[in-house]
């Protein structure tokens, strides 16, 4: 004993001893934790370990709010309710929340009167997230500041014996309350025997609750930047979804397939996949540039991304020349007429007049027919276009009236024709053509290993040249105006501080349509310059874009079809064949199928003759 009648071990305390030491240890500990619940879990514990408790609960302070469709409870300081988040009880064997998996039972408590909106300061958790002061209580049964009439019914189900709290507010840096620390039966370290807690262990208790609650707050911080990041990309990835309505839901539904391909890759077994694996940081990565890989398409016009038909800009040029197909009609009834009133026969000139017009409507469909791009278009129906577009019409009107400056400088450089003009039905004017302006460009593409084929013009809209494309329904400009928007991805990424355990997600979103043999862009990459999630997006992105049902340029294909397409993708080194496998031998693609897939679309596929 000291002279002031202290045992050595308090008097130890008060000067700073062990357990000042140990503080600064959890302190540490605290700091360097950044699983959330573990955190909750070790401030508990350690609390409970200084003050030998037999129990102890840790609340958050928080509110309910609704995401996707269901009431979860969001963290925040001075918020409206008390939520169980830990609950410990050694002598009952009871452990709750954490690390435990074990869900806890009790509803949050509300610190005001739903119905009154008066303060609760009954309970002795809420008065103490109220008021923001401490409270130790010697014995809850004989205790009249606070209703523990759940308590005792608690001890009345279990056979327990609640006696003493010591109940402390958690404060962060601003001062509100973001939780609150309640311990439950001191026990004397020799005896064992329930007792009051130590009015002087109390300061220690309320300093290490000041370092959770900075532990805590930092975590919840972190935690909201990140939703608020992620929301963000969501949103962007949204955004760039519904500026075209032919491609809504890809960014949603990429994210959600190269998950599913990474999960099964970092289980595998099989050759380069053996030892593949990513950490919490590696998925998050992944599932960022996912929702990103599109974010290029911002700064490309969306005419291009949906043309629907070959002639389509703005609007679909089929209409016009429709008309001039409807003027030649009216000239050859107008001849018919003549006819009749010069005398001639008329069952004859009439005979011919619909041979003329059965002629005309049987080449327009034609040329309707290959504004719809398809497959393939074979030489001699471009051959048969370019006989067509010889037929001649007569233009009356001004075609320099009425149109904006830029369309009228081109068209300037050739000199007007005198009315009436003759024209071809189907032309490649010299103003059709848009000369490279700058737009649509990336500044200094050898910083970022650009390597893409510029086309000499911008755009090219001759009538028979978009007519004339052999597949589907963009020219060679087009196409690189859509490929554009992957190097336009890369360099917004580029511009964001990613911090290091994010610094690949430009790689990742960059490289979905790159090859295995140098043969994609942006940046013509080989299959040892592609990192294997890089690999997993290129896959992600062509499956997604062969089975959606949301594109105007094409049916939606059977998953038999979309199967059978990337087996060839495979056979010409477009998509990695072990990721390939891995989609159909873990299930994958039947189980994307079953999410997104119409149920048409839906079929039996023999994964067998694609194995190995």
């Amino acid at each position: 004993m000291t002279p002031d009648g202290k045992s050595s071990e308090d008097q130890t305390n008060r000067r700073g001893g062990p357990d000042y030491a140990r503080l600064v240890e959890i302190g540490i500990a605290l700091s360097a934790e950044h699983d959330h619940k573990r955190l909750l879990e070790t401030i508990l514990m350690e609390a409970k370990s200084m003050c030998h408790a037999d129990g102890g609960t840790l609340y958050l302070s928080g509110n309910p709010i609704e995401r996707e469709g269901e009431t979860v409870f969001e963290p925040e300081g001075d918020g409206k309710f008390l939520a169980f988040e830990i609950m410990r009880t050694d002598s009952l064997s009871i452990a709750k929340g954490g690390t435990t998996g074990e869900d806890i039972p009790f509803p949050p408590l509300p610190l005001h009167n739903p119905k009154t909106g008066e303060p609760n300061h009954k309970n002795i958790a809420t008065h103490v997230a109220l008021s923001g002061n401490t409270v130790n209580v010697e014995d809850a049964y004989t205790s009249t500041q606070f209703d523990f009439s759940g308590t005792k019914k608690f001890d009345e189900g279990t056979g327990y014996r609640s006696k003493s709290f010591l109940t402390v507010p958690l404060k962060n840096h601003s001062g509100e309350i973001i939780g609150v620390l309640q311990l439950l039966n001191a026990k004397d370290p020799k005896t064992k025997e329930v007792t009051t807690f130590d009015k002087a262990i109390q300061p220690l208790i309320e300093a290490l609750a000041s370092q959770a609650a900075v532990a805590v707050d930092n975590q919840l911080l972190i935690d909201a930047q990140r939703r608020l990041f992620d929301s963000f990309i969501m949103v962007m990835g949204g955004a760039i979804d519904a500026k075209s309505p032919y491609t809504g839901g890809h960014c949603a539904r990429v994210p959600e397939l190269a998950e599913m391909l990474a999960v099964a890759a970092c289980d595998s077994k099989d050759g380069q996949l053996n030892d593949f694996s990513l950490d919490e940081d590696g998925f998050r990565e992944l599932h960022l540039a996912s929702w990103l890989h599109d974010c290029g398409k911002v700064v490309t016009p969306e005419y291009v991304v949906d043309k629907a038909t070959k002639l389509e800009t703005i609007y679909d040029r089929i209409h016009e020349i429709r008309m001039r197909f409807e003027i030649l009609k009216r000239d050859v009834e107008i001849v018919y007429w003549k006819g009749v009133a010069q005398g001639g026969d008329e069952a004859q000139l009439k005979k011919e007049m619909e041979a003329e017009w059965a002629k005309l409507d049987d080449e327009f469909s034609f040329v309707a027919e290959c504004n719809i791009g398809g497959e393939f278009m074979a030489d001699e129906k471009v051959e048969r276009l370019r006989e067509i577009a010889s037929r001649k019409w007569i233009r009356t009107l001004d075609d320099r009236l009425g149109i904006s400056q830029e369309e009228l400088l081109r068209k300037e450089k050739t000199p007007p024709q005198p009315l009436p003009a003759e024209e071809n039905i189907l032309s490649d004017k010299s103003d059709h053509v848009f000369p490279r302006d700058g737009a649509y460009e990336i500044n200094n593409p050898e910083k970022f290993g650009f390597d893409m084929d510029v086309p000499k013009d911008m755009f090219n809209r001759g009538e028979l040249y978009n007519l004339s494309i052999a597949r589907g329904t963009l020219t060679a400009e087009d196409r690189y105006i859509i490929q554009n928007h992957v190097a336009q991805t890369v360099v917004m990424l580029d511009q964001l501080p990613f911090p290091k355990h994010l610094s690949r997600v430009p790689e990742f979103a960059g490289s979905h349509h790159e090859t295995l043999i140098g043969t994609g862009y942006p940046r013509k990459l080989s299959k040892e310059q592609m990192s294997i999630p890089a690999r997993i997006m290129a896959l992600a992105d062509v499956f997604e874009a062969l089975t959606a049902a949301d594109r105007p340029y094409k049916k939606p294909k059977s998953l038999s079809d979309s199967i059978k397409i990337l087996s060839f993708m495979v056979k010409d080194q477009h998509i990695d064949p072990e990721l390939f496998q891995l989609l159909l031998k873990s299930g994958i693609y039947k189980q994307y199928a079953e999410k997104f897939l119409r149920p048409e679309q839906i079929d039996e596929v023999d994964i067998a003759q694609y194995l190995n």
